[in-house]
Protein backbone atom coordinates (compact mmCIF):
# COMPACT_ATOMS: atom_id res chain seq x y z
CA UNK A 1 0.00 0.00 0.00
CA UNK A 2 1.28 3.13 -0.70
CA UNK A 3 1.99 5.49 1.88
CA UNK A 4 1.35 8.91 1.12
CA UNK A 5 2.03 12.23 -0.74
CA UNK A 6 3.74 14.84 1.94
CA UNK A 7 2.11 16.22 4.42
CA UNK A 8 1.13 20.21 3.77
CA UNK A 9 2.63 22.94 5.03
CA UNK A 10 0.71 25.58 5.59
CA UNK A 11 -1.71 24.15 8.43
CA UNK A 12 0.70 21.11 9.90
CA UNK A 13 -1.81 20.52 13.07
CA UNK A 14 -5.05 20.65 10.78
CA UNK A 15 -6.49 17.73 8.77
CA UNK A 16 -9.66 16.14 7.13
CA UNK A 17 -9.72 12.66 7.45
CA UNK A 18 -12.16 10.35 5.62
CA UNK A 19 -11.84 6.40 5.44
CA UNK A 20 -11.83 4.37 2.88
CA UNK A 21 -12.63 0.41 2.76
CA UNK A 22 -13.19 -0.66 -0.89
CA UNK A 23 -13.54 0.67 -3.94
CA UNK A 24 -16.66 2.71 -4.00
CA UNK A 25 -15.89 4.37 -1.46
CA UNK A 26 -12.20 5.08 -2.93
CA UNK A 27 -14.56 6.56 -5.50
CA UNK A 28 -16.44 8.68 -3.36
CA UNK A 29 -13.34 9.80 -1.36
CA UNK A 30 -11.27 11.20 -4.58
CA UNK A 31 -14.73 13.10 -5.38
CA UNK A 32 -14.85 14.27 -1.41
CA UNK A 33 -11.02 15.66 -1.86
CA UNK A 34 -11.63 17.60 -4.83
CA UNK A 35 -14.62 19.60 -3.75
CA UNK A 36 -12.39 20.28 -0.63
CA UNK A 37 -9.83 21.79 -2.97
CA UNK A 38 -12.54 24.03 -4.22
CA UNK A 39 -12.68 25.28 -0.79
CA UNK A 40 -9.73 26.51 -1.04
CA UNK A 41 -8.35 24.84 2.87
CA UNK A 42 -4.67 24.44 3.28
CA UNK A 43 -6.09 21.36 5.59
CA UNK A 44 -4.03 17.85 4.85
CA UNK A 45 -6.24 15.30 3.31
CA UNK A 46 -5.74 11.94 5.37
CA UNK A 47 -7.20 8.60 4.00
CA UNK A 48 -7.42 5.75 6.96
CA UNK A 49 -7.39 2.67 4.69
CA UNK A 50 -7.89 -0.74 4.93
CA UNK A 51 -6.75 -3.56 3.11
CA UNK A 52 -9.57 -3.75 0.75
CA UNK A 53 -9.23 0.14 -0.12
CA UNK A 54 -8.43 0.96 -3.60
CA UNK A 55 -7.98 3.93 -5.35
CA UNK A 56 -5.30 4.91 -3.08
CA UNK A 57 -2.51 5.62 -5.87
CA UNK A 58 -5.11 8.21 -7.32
CA UNK A 59 -5.88 9.59 -4.06
CA UNK A 60 -2.12 9.63 -2.97
CA UNK A 61 -1.37 11.24 -6.64
CA UNK A 62 -3.99 14.24 -5.71
CA UNK A 63 -2.27 15.15 -2.29
CA UNK A 64 -3.47 12.69 0.11
CA UNK A 65 -2.09 11.32 2.62
CA UNK A 66 -2.73 7.44 3.32
CA UNK A 67 -2.79 6.02 6.61
CA UNK A 68 -3.23 1.80 6.99
CA UNK A 69 -6.03 0.86 9.57
CA UNK A 70 -7.42 -2.15 10.42
CA UNK A 71 -10.60 -3.10 12.57
CA UNK A 72 -9.83 -2.86 16.28
CA UNK A 73 -9.23 -6.22 17.93
CA UNK A 74 -12.63 -7.32 18.88
CA UNK A 75 -14.42 -10.16 20.51
CA UNK A 76 -16.15 -12.90 18.36
CA UNK A 77 -19.15 -12.30 20.58
CA UNK A 78 -19.12 -8.59 19.41
CA UNK A 79 -18.77 -9.24 15.92
CA UNK A 80 -21.86 -11.45 15.79
CA UNK A 81 -23.50 -9.05 17.22
CA UNK A 82 -22.89 -6.19 14.98
CA UNK A 83 -22.61 -8.32 11.98
CA UNK A 84 -24.78 -6.95 8.87
CA UNK A 85 -27.68 -9.49 9.11
CA UNK A 86 -27.74 -8.99 12.79
CA UNK A 87 -27.99 -5.70 12.81
CA UNK A 88 -30.66 -5.42 10.32
CA UNK A 89 -32.55 -8.02 12.38
CA UNK A 90 -32.58 -5.61 15.46
CA UNK A 91 -32.38 -2.62 13.59
CA UNK A 92 -33.66 -2.92 9.81
CA UNK A 93 -32.62 -0.10 7.51
CA UNK A 94 -36.03 0.54 6.19
CA UNK A 95 -36.13 3.99 4.87
CA UNK A 96 -33.27 3.31 2.59
CA UNK A 97 -31.06 1.06 1.09
CA UNK A 98 -27.44 0.41 2.75
CA UNK A 99 -25.07 -1.08 -0.33
CA UNK A 100 -23.96 -4.34 -0.39
CA UNK A 101 -20.86 -3.78 0.61
CA UNK A 102 -21.35 -2.03 3.22
CA UNK A 103 -19.65 -3.90 6.35
CA UNK A 104 -20.62 -2.42 9.73
CA UNK A 105 -17.65 -3.52 11.85
CA UNK A 106 -15.77 -1.24 9.06
CA UNK A 107 -17.38 2.03 10.60
CA UNK A 108 -15.47 1.92 13.87
CA UNK A 109 -12.39 1.94 11.82
CA UNK A 110 -12.94 5.48 12.36
CA UNK A 111 -11.18 5.47 15.57
CA UNK A 112 -7.77 5.20 14.34
CA UNK A 113 -8.36 8.88 13.68
CA UNK A 114 -7.32 9.58 17.13
CA UNK A 115 -3.91 8.00 17.08
CA UNK A 116 -3.00 10.49 14.29
CA UNK A 117 -1.54 12.63 17.10
CA UNK A 118 0.64 14.88 14.60
CA UNK A 119 -2.17 16.82 14.46
CA UNK A 120 -4.25 19.23 16.82
CA UNK A 121 -7.48 19.12 15.38
CA UNK A 122 -9.03 17.06 12.29
CA UNK A 123 -12.47 17.12 11.07
CA UNK A 124 -13.96 13.76 10.27
CA UNK A 125 -15.93 13.23 6.97
CA UNK A 126 -17.32 10.25 5.68
CA UNK A 127 -16.69 8.99 2.06
CA UNK A 128 -19.95 9.43 0.75
CA UNK A 129 -19.97 12.97 1.36
CA UNK A 130 -19.40 16.25 -0.81
CA UNK A 131 -17.92 19.74 0.25
CA UNK A 132 -19.92 22.78 -1.45
CA UNK A 133 -18.88 25.69 0.87
CA UNK A 134 -16.16 26.31 3.06
CA UNK A 135 -15.79 24.56 6.43
CA UNK A 136 -12.40 25.29 8.01
CA UNK A 137 -14.11 26.90 10.12
CA UNK A 138 -14.47 23.13 12.22
CA UNK A 139 -11.35 23.33 13.31
CA UNK A 140 -12.12 25.88 16.27
CA UNK A 141 -15.04 23.93 17.50
CA UNK A 142 -14.04 21.67 20.37
CA UNK A 143 -13.82 17.80 20.39
CA UNK A 144 -16.58 16.54 20.39
CA UNK A 145 -18.76 18.42 17.80
CA UNK A 146 -20.98 16.63 15.29
CA UNK A 147 -24.00 17.59 13.36
CA UNK A 148 -27.66 15.75 14.02
CA UNK A 149 -28.75 12.59 11.75
CA UNK A 150 -31.81 14.69 10.46
CA UNK A 151 -33.46 13.64 7.33
CA UNK A 152 -36.86 12.45 7.92
CA UNK A 153 -38.02 14.36 10.47
CA UNK A 154 -37.45 17.09 12.77
CA UNK A 155 -37.29 14.50 15.91
CA UNK A 156 -34.08 13.27 14.75
CA UNK A 157 -32.30 16.37 15.83
CA UNK A 158 -31.14 14.98 18.82
CA UNK A 159 -29.30 12.13 17.21
CA UNK A 160 -25.66 12.60 16.50
CA UNK A 161 -24.71 11.19 12.81
CA UNK A 162 -21.19 10.21 12.52
CA UNK A 163 -20.37 11.42 9.16
CA UNK A 164 -18.97 14.39 9.99
CA UNK A 165 -17.65 15.16 13.59
CA UNK A 166 -14.66 16.83 14.90
CA UNK A 167 -12.02 15.34 17.26
CA UNK A 168 -9.11 16.03 18.78
CA UNK A 169 -6.07 12.96 18.20
CA UNK A 170 -4.73 11.24 21.73
CA UNK A 171 -3.46 7.94 22.21
CA UNK A 172 -4.65 8.08 25.38
CA UNK A 173 -8.28 9.51 23.70
CA UNK A 174 -8.03 6.57 21.57
CA UNK A 175 -7.19 4.00 24.53
CA UNK A 176 -10.58 4.67 26.59
CA UNK A 177 -12.39 4.59 23.46
CA UNK A 178 -11.47 0.58 22.94
CA UNK A 179 -11.40 -0.23 26.22
CA UNK A 180 -15.07 1.12 26.49
CA UNK A 181 -16.16 -0.24 23.18
CA UNK A 182 -15.70 -4.12 23.21
CA UNK A 183 -17.51 -4.45 26.82
CA UNK A 184 -19.53 -7.79 27.43
CA UNK A 185 -22.98 -8.23 26.33
CA UNK A 186 -23.19 -4.22 24.63
CA UNK A 187 -24.54 -3.87 21.62
CA UNK A 188 -24.26 -0.17 20.20
CA UNK A 189 -27.59 -0.48 17.78
CA UNK A 190 -25.91 2.23 14.91
CA UNK A 191 -22.59 0.93 15.42
CA UNK A 192 -19.87 4.09 15.69
CA UNK A 193 -22.66 6.79 16.29
CA UNK A 194 -24.42 4.77 18.88
CA UNK A 195 -20.95 4.40 20.30
CA UNK A 196 -19.31 7.67 19.76
CA UNK A 197 -22.94 9.57 21.11
CA UNK A 198 -22.75 7.63 24.56
CA UNK A 199 -19.04 7.83 25.21
CA UNK A 200 -19.20 11.95 24.53
CA UNK A 201 -22.60 12.13 25.81
CA UNK A 202 -21.81 16.15 26.00
CA UNK A 203 -21.96 16.59 22.36
CA UNK A 204 -21.58 20.10 21.07
CA UNK A 205 -24.33 20.39 18.67
CA UNK A 206 -23.11 21.45 14.66
CA UNK A 207 -26.25 22.85 12.48
CA UNK A 208 -27.29 20.26 10.26
CA UNK A 209 -25.88 22.53 7.06
CA UNK A 210 -22.54 20.52 8.24
CA UNK A 211 -23.76 17.25 7.76
CA UNK A 212 -26.67 17.95 5.52
CA UNK A 213 -27.88 14.54 4.71
CA UNK A 214 -29.56 14.15 0.57
CA UNK A 215 -32.85 13.32 1.86
CA UNK A 216 -33.80 16.24 3.39
CA UNK A 217 -33.74 17.27 -0.23
CA UNK A 218 -37.01 15.81 -0.58
CA UNK A 219 -38.43 14.49 2.87
CA UNK A 220 -37.58 18.25 4.68
CA UNK A 221 -37.68 20.82 1.76
CA UNK A 222 -37.80 23.42 3.75
CA UNK A 223 -34.89 23.14 5.55
CA UNK A 224 -33.15 22.72 1.83
CA UNK A 225 -31.40 25.99 2.07
CA UNK A 226 -28.85 26.14 -0.56
CA UNK A 227 -26.74 28.93 0.64
CA UNK A 228 -26.08 27.73 3.95
CA UNK A 229 -25.36 24.11 2.96
CA UNK A 230 -21.49 23.48 3.37
CA UNK A 231 -21.56 19.46 3.52
CA UNK A 232 -24.15 17.21 1.51
CA UNK A 233 -23.92 13.56 2.84
CA UNK A 234 -25.23 10.92 0.82
CA UNK A 235 -26.63 8.30 3.30
CA UNK A 236 -28.07 5.41 2.13
CA UNK A 237 -28.18 4.97 -2.13
CA UNK A 238 -24.46 6.45 -2.92
CA UNK A 239 -24.79 8.49 -6.24
CA UNK A 240 -22.17 6.75 -8.22
CA UNK A 241 -24.77 3.54 -8.08
CA UNK A 242 -26.20 2.60 -10.80
CA UNK A 243 -29.17 0.90 -9.15
CA UNK A 244 -30.46 3.82 -7.30
CA UNK A 245 -34.15 3.26 -6.59
CA UNK A 246 -34.59 7.21 -5.04
CA UNK A 247 -32.69 8.67 -8.34
CA UNK A 248 -35.33 10.11 -9.59
CA UNK A 249 -35.90 11.93 -6.07
CA UNK A 250 -32.06 12.64 -5.93
CA UNK A 251 -31.53 13.65 -9.50
CA UNK A 252 -30.21 17.34 -8.60
CA UNK A 253 -28.00 15.92 -5.78
CA UNK A 254 -26.29 12.69 -8.17
CA UNK A 255 -25.78 15.02 -10.56
CA UNK A 256 -24.07 17.61 -8.33
CA UNK A 257 -21.78 14.73 -6.91
CA UNK A 258 -20.66 13.98 -10.71
CA UNK A 259 -19.97 17.12 -10.84
CA UNK A 260 -17.92 17.57 -8.48
CA UNK A 261 -16.25 14.09 -9.14
CA UNK A 262 -15.08 15.33 -12.33
CA UNK A 263 -13.11 18.47 -10.33
CA UNK A 264 -15.64 20.74 -11.31
CA UNK A 265 -16.66 23.69 -8.55
CA UNK A 266 -20.13 23.21 -6.66
CA UNK A 267 -22.80 25.38 -8.78
CA UNK A 268 -24.21 28.54 -7.14
CA UNK A 269 -27.52 27.58 -6.92
CA UNK A 270 -29.10 24.12 -5.92
CA UNK A 271 -32.83 24.81 -5.30
CA UNK A 272 -35.26 22.67 -3.83
CA UNK A 273 -38.22 20.96 -5.08
CA UNK A 274 -41.56 21.85 -4.29
CA UNK A 275 -43.68 19.70 -1.94
CA UNK A 276 -46.13 19.33 -5.17
CA UNK A 277 -43.12 18.50 -7.50
CA UNK A 278 -41.84 15.71 -4.83
CA UNK A 279 -45.28 14.31 -4.49
CA UNK A 280 -45.41 13.80 -8.47
CA UNK A 281 -41.97 12.06 -8.30
CA UNK A 282 -43.08 9.86 -5.35
CA UNK A 283 -46.86 8.95 -7.50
Amino acid sequence: MQRAAPKGTATGRMAFVTLVTNGEYGMGALALLRSLRHTGTRADFVVLATAEAERLDELAAEGARIVPVRQPPLSEGFRQRHSRDALHRAAPFNKGNKPAFHDPIDNFCKLELWKLEEYEKVVFLDADSVVVKPIDMLFGFPEFAGAPNLYQELADFHRLNSGVFVAAPSRATYDRLIARLDTPGIFWRRTDQTFLETFFPDWHKLPYTFNTMQYVYFALPELWVWKSIRVVHYQYEKPWSEANPKAHLLKPLVDLWWRLYDGAPPPAELPVKTPEEVRDLRA
